[in-house]
């Protein structure tokens, strides 16, 4: 980080052996001080970096003028979602290849300012409401700010603790040892100047240029997923188990009237699962408001407040048998150990014929249970028992949001924006006790 208005960041786009791009503008490779443009090759030989019949340890294609751009063909998206897919991007700023990890990696370095216009028309559409786009910028500002100024301690991005019968991981953005932060879910959605940008979002950065969340003077770990289901969850209950003040239990709605009581309790959650609150603001098939906040591949999901999946025995004896690499035999029973504040399964038992295992946190149960991921995991489930049998023929899985739950929830904020809250009232009804501070969170000197 630096004291300029808007510091530098490095983002790790993509890894390959070979990785083929366009510079479309002029750039200058500082390893040689030759001039390039047009479509360009690189590859993995030996640990080297192989590029105009050369072999190098790293390359830096550098401009003066940041409004130059490259193209990244095949960039992967959605990694290991259910969107997941391949796309050409094109990026303003520097590009450099290094290699890591036998493949080479693609970094894209750029001003904060210039990187959050890209993500917050990657994350959100580029047509959102001003007030959405505003909180957007602020909450992407804060993360971004939050992770890249924490010392450097792992490229660990999976955690796990095992004892008997019980395997609990959870699951973070790593430290990245060469870059700040990744290009896609993991970190946050940037895909450069893909994606179509407006006149709004230049001004919700403009607007918003240097602010971010704090809390007792440190930045928020400003995290948000989807759509809370109607209530957000704790931090601890999906990552480590670090309590964060400001991400505490919400109701997405003006009251809580309509939330049957603790939803950490069983049959309260049920309850509450099966309800539809008219009154949160994430329950909205507004096609406007959607169309506004989801970009094209994720205006493929219309229910993503309220989900049903469905499995037959087999189906889901194969899919957690090849998502835990253990033989259970038939699937018994799916039962919940402990659910966070909003529902959401924190542990889960998978109870086999051959096996039984208590599984935790959120993502591993919602890794497990998909091939993909499911949309949550608040849901609870109902057999299908033929009559003279013991084992189970279908499991039907009824849930709620979309995401882990925890922080803004986007489809909540982008209906409080259409409705006339502010961006300063959406960030402090989703983010308790936090406040908005200037220039990066540093004191004004």
């Amino acid at each position: 980080m630096t004291n300029n208005k808007s510091p530098k960041i490095h983002v790790g786009i993509m890894s390959s052996r070979i990785i083929h791009f366009v510079l479309n503008d002029f750039y200058e490779l500082r390893q040689n001080h030759k001039s390039y443009k047009g479509l360009q090759e690189v590859k993995m030989e030996s640990d080297k970096i192989i590029f105009d019949n050369n072999s190098f340890d790293r390359l830096d294609f550098i401009s003066e003028i940041i409004t130059n751009t490259f193209d990244l063909k095949e960039v992967v998206i959605g990694k290991n979602f259910h969107w997941q897919q391949t796309e050409t991007q094109r990026f303003e700023g520097e590009i450099s290849f290094i290699t890591e990890n036998s493949t080479i990696t693609a970094i894209n370095t750029i001003p904060v300012e210039n990187y959050l216009k890209s993500v917050i028309s990657s994350e959100m559409s580029a047509t959102s409401s001003l007030e959405l786009l505003k909180a957007h910028a602020v909450i992407s500002r804060s993360w971004l700010i939050s992770q890249i100024s924490k010392p450097k301690k792992t490229s660990q991005t999976e955690f796990e603790h095992k004892e008997e019968g019980k395997l609990v991981k959870w699951y973070d953005h790593d430290d990245h040892v060469n870059f700040d932060v990744c290009a896609d879910d993991h970190c946050q959605r940037y895909q450069g100047v893909t994606r179509e940008t407006t006149s709004t979002v230049a001004e919700a950065i403009r607007q918003t240029s240097g602010e971010v969340l704090t809390y007792k003077g440190e930045i928020c770990d400003a995290r948000f997923s989807k759509s809370c289901g109607g209530v957000t969850e704790l931090y601890e209950n999906c990552w480590d188990n670090t309590p964060h003040p400001y991400l505490a239990r919400v109701v997405d709605a003006v009251s809580e009237s309509k939330v049957y009581g603790d939803l950490s309790q069983e049959k309260n959650a049920i309850a509450w699962i099966k309800s539809t609150d008219e009154n949160s603001f994430c329950n909205t098939h507004d096609t406007q408001v959607l169309s506004e906040i989801l970009n094209n591949y994720d205006q493929t999901t219309h229910d993503f407040y309220r989900w049903k999946t469905e499995y037959s025995q087999m189906e889901l004896k194969q899919l957690i048998e090849e998502k835990t690499h253990l033989v259970f035999g038939d699937i018994l029973d799916l039962l919940p150990i402990e659910r966070g504040v909003s529902g959401r399964l924190v542990l889960l038992k998978i109870v086999g014929s051959k096996r039984t295992l208590v599984i935790g946190k959120e993502l591993e149960i919602r890794r497990t249970l998909s091939k993909t991921h499911l949309y949550s995991s608040a849901f609870y489930v109902d057999k299908v028992v033929p009559r003279g049998s013991l084992i189970p023929s279908k499991f039907i899985l009824y849930g709620a949001g979309w995401g882990h739950g925890v922080g803004l929830c986007q489809i909540g904020a982008a209906v409080m924006a259409h409705i006339g809250y502010g961006y300063k009232e959406i960030l402090l009804h989703y983010y308790i006790g936090a406040k908005l501070s200037s220039n990066y969170g540093k004191v004004n000197e």
